[in-house]
């Protein structure tokens, strides 16, 4: 399953905001610095659709805020 995910970083509470089926809005506290920000969206996630964080990919969008993430 892939889904789009727009990131919020320095956000207040960390959040996962679903759009439609395949669409989120995720904020985050961590700083888009060393990857720190694409940690805690794989594990946000991971929460969110009770999966392990070893089966989520960034398929594209690593460096960006809109972010394609294959899960499974």
């Amino acid at each position: 399953m892939k889904i789009s995910v727009t990131v919020k970083t320095r956000a207040r509470k960390e959040y996962v905001k679903k759009i439609d089926d395949s669409t989120f809005e995720i904020g985050v506290s961590a700083l888009p610095i060393d990857g720190r920000a694409n940690k805690a969206i794989v594990g946000l996630l991971s929460d969110y659709f009770d999966v392990p964080k070893s089966t989520m990919t960034i398929v594209s969008g690593a460096s960006a805020k809109r972010k394609i993430i294959e899960i499974g």
